[in-house]
This record gives C-alpha cells, sequence and structure tokens, in this order.
C-alpha cells in the first residue's frame, strides 16, 4: 500500500510548484521565436513569373464575376444582353501564367487595400472596355456603386462603401488635336476636305488637369493611329511649338513624335508616387478583311500558338499586324521610365472567339459599322486583364 502524503509534505512541493509555472509563464515568450507577420491577403508573384506568357486552359467550373445586368456595361459589349453565341464557353477559359498561377482578383480586398484612393484610365475605347470590366468586377464587392462623370469627358464609377473612384479619359491621340477645314478658295484641291491639326508637345484637355487626381493611372494610344481613321481627305498635320512640323511627318512618325513629348510629360508633370502603367495594344481579329471590307470573326475557339504568327507577325502583311508593330515603337520610347508596361497583347492574341462580333445590341449596326472584332464582350478577356492589373497594383502598393 502506497505511503499518504501528509500535510507538512504536500505544503513542501506545492510551492515551488507553483513558483516554478509563474517563472516558465514569464520566460516563455522571451524565449519562443516571434510570431510570423501577417502575410498580404492576395498571392505575391514568384520571381520567375511571368504574367503575360502562359496559354489558356478551359475550366468549366468557371464563372464570370458580374452579369449583363453590370450598371456600368456599353451595350455593343454587353454580350449576354445582345444574345452572343458561345458566352458559357467563351468564359471557361482562364489565363495561365508561366510558372505561376494568376488568382481571380479579391474585390473586397483590393478595394480595402485601395480605401480613399482613384484609378484612372487615359486614352481610347479599348481603355474604356478595360474600365468598364473592372467596374464591373469591383462592383461585386460593394452593391451601392454609382456612376461618376465630371467636367464631359470624365466618365467611370464611385464605390462609397471605400471611397475609391476608378474613371475613363477619351484622349485617342493623347495630344490635342482638332479639326481645320480647308478654305473656300482651295477646297477640292486633291479631294482635301480639311485637315486634323496634332499638337504633339500638347496633352489633350481631357486629361490635361488631372496630374494631382489619380494615385494609379493606365495609358494607351494606338487604335485610332492608321489611315481609316484619317484618310487622305482629312489627314492628320502634325505641330510642335505652334509650328508645322517641317517635312510632314507620316502617320507613324507623329505617333512617335506624340509618344515622344506625352512621356517626358507624364514623367514630369505626374508625382513620382503616382504608379503609372502603359497598356500594350489589344489585337484585333478580322478575318478575311478589314472591318469596313467585310472582316469577320465568328470563332467558337481560341486560337491555337503556332496560328498566332501567321495572324500578327508584320512580315505576313495580315489585316491585324499593326498591334506588333506599335507595341515596339512604344516600347522603345517607354524605356528608362517608371512607367510598368502592361503587355496584354500576347495572351489576347489567342482569343479571337471573345469579340463582339455582330452582336452589337442595335439593329443595322453591323451594316453600318461592320463586325466588331477590336473590342471585347463582357464578361470576357478584360476580366483577365483586371486580374493582372490588381494583382500588379497591390505588388507596387505592398513594396513601396
Amino acid at each position: 500500500m502506497a505511503p499518504k502524503f501528509t500535510p507538512p509534505l504536500f505544503k513542501f512541493l506545492l510551492i515551488p510548484t507553483c513558483l516554478l509555472i509563474v517563472l516558465y509563464s514569464t520566460l516563455l515568450p522571451l524565449l519562443s521565436p516571434p510570431p510570423p507577420k501577417p502575410q498580404p491577403s492576395n498571392h505575391p508573384i514568384p520571381s520567375p513569373c511571368n504574367l503575360f506568357n502562359g496559354r489558356w486552359e478551359t475550366d468549366p467550373n468557371r464563372k464570370p464575376t458580374y452579369d449583363d445586368t453590370c450598371p456600368f456595361q456599353r451595350n455593343a459589349w454587353n454580350c449576354l444582353r445582345n444574345g452572343r453565341e458561345k458566352m458559357g464557353r467563351i468564359n471557361s477559359w482562364k489565363w495561365v501564367p508561366e510558372k505561376c498561377d494568376l488568382p481571380r482578383v479579391d474585390a473586397l480586398g483590393f478595394l480595402g487595400l485601395m480605401r480613399g484612393k482613384r484609378i484612372g484610365f487615359v486614352g481610347d475605347s479599348l481603355n474604356e472596355n478595360f474600365l468598364v470590366a473592372f467596374l464591373c468586377v469591383l462592383r461585386g464587392a460593394d452593391l451601392g456603386a454609382k456612376k461618376w462623370k465630371r467636367k464631359g469627358a470624365w466618365k467611370g464609377g464611385y464605390f462609397p462603401r471605400f471611397n475609391v473612384t476608378v474613371a475613363y479619359h477619351r484622349a485617342v491621340l493623347l495630344a490635342k488635336y482638332e479639326w481645320q477645314p480647308t478654305q473656300s478658295a482651295v477646297s477640292n484641291h486633291n479631294g482635301l476636305k480639311g485637315i486634323y491639326r496634332v499638337d504633339v508637345d500638347i496633352p489633350a484637355d481631357d486629361w490635361a488637369d488631372i496630374t494631382d487626381f489619380y494615385d494609379v493611372l493606365v495609358f494607351n494610344t494606338g487604335h485610332w493611329w492608321g489611315y481609316d481613321k484619317f484618310p487622305k481627305e482629312t489627314p492628320l498635320v502634325f505641330y510642335n511649338a505652334g509650328r508645322p512640323i517641317v517635312p510632314p511627318l507620316q502617320m507613324r512618325d507623329g505617333l512617335k513624335a506624340v509618344l515622344e513629348n506625352m512621356v517626358p510629360y507624364i514623367q514630369k508633370a505626374f508625382p513620382r508616387k503616382t504608379v503609372k502603367f502603359w497598356r500594350l495594344q489589344s489585337p484585333r481579329h478580322f478575318h478575311g478583311g478589314e472591318w469596313n471590307q467585310n472582316g469577320s470573326c465568328l470563332f467558337n475557339e481560341p486560337l491555337e500558338e503556332l496560328q498566332l504568327d501567321l495572324w500578327f507577325d508584320p512580315s505576313n502583311n495580315g489585316a491585324n499586324k499593326e498591334a506588333r508593330q506599335l507595341n515596339e515603337l512604344i516600347g522603345e520610347v517607354l524605356q528608362g521610365t517608371d512607367i510598368q508596361l502592361l503587355d496584354f497583347t500576347h495572351l489576347s492574341e489567342f482569343r479571337a472567339d471573345a469579340h463582339p462580333a455582330i452582336w452589337l445590341g442595335k439593329k443595322d449596326a453591323v451594316a453600318i459599322w461592320g463586325q466588331d472584332c477590336m473590342h471585347w464582350c463582357l464578361p470576357g478577356v478584360p476580366d483577365t486583364w483586371v486580374d493582372i492589373l490588381s494583382l500588379l497594383i497591390r505588388q507596387r502598393l505592398e513594396t513601396g
């Protein structure tokens, strides 16, 4: 039979035991490693990852984060409402970058990160296409989002829960340009109706006064720099310091002159803390002719990798070659700046299946304007642009 502890012996053991417990609990925080720092709510970008190179894979469970009721939709791009065929298939594809994964944007987390901030898009209608996708995606985290507009050309959305503004400034050439009809004495000379004067050193009024307004800016230009927009009867004529440039510049050299003036202006006029991006060209997918020559994009599947050069390499002189040509020029001018390139061209080149095509939501639109093989159905490919841009914005803000 085990001996019983006597009360004095119990007291003798209890007191040092309590002292040891107190001492251990006091020293434990000092001896333990510190807790890990909280990680960003979104996935970091692995260093070898190139978000712009990769492949499209089908995911039957992938669904859009918004539908045709989004109040920011533009009618001609609202392919669900317009009855675009194969929309389920179009939105089942996901972009898989090389050596990493691309998460879908966490709209709630992103708006929380951007609380009190403003994001601006400056450029042509392809940046507006981008903006609409951005607004519709973010609205999922704030159903109280409202349309926002100021000073005529400004349009966008405001998210009251987070005090976030996302807006667009239409400036198709970036530089200021205006129509000047010919004088009656020289009218009809060589068929000339007038000129569009382009001041390569002056930003367009629609974005000249936004230098202190935005925390993030996304620029683009390129889709208006073609002779379909400005034929010989109504050409662009380029000016610098108020005088015509002599000898007169052709279209591509004019674009270069504008870029060589607008990029330094952006670098100088906008605060260094402003996060700046430049979205490269969104490829067109006209097949069998240009937009006004019965060009079509009635495709059900993305292009294969081996088809891309046939469609887009300038050496093949196809209807869609200008995207890569303009990208090369833009990339050269942006070298050495703090403006980050958004090279959505390659990943978008695959997606011949994802344009509004003939589903434009307006009677006789195709007869008047041709198929739309340039802009994108929404929801659709620009939602992937949103995933990438939001990830890059988060990275820039979190790393300072």
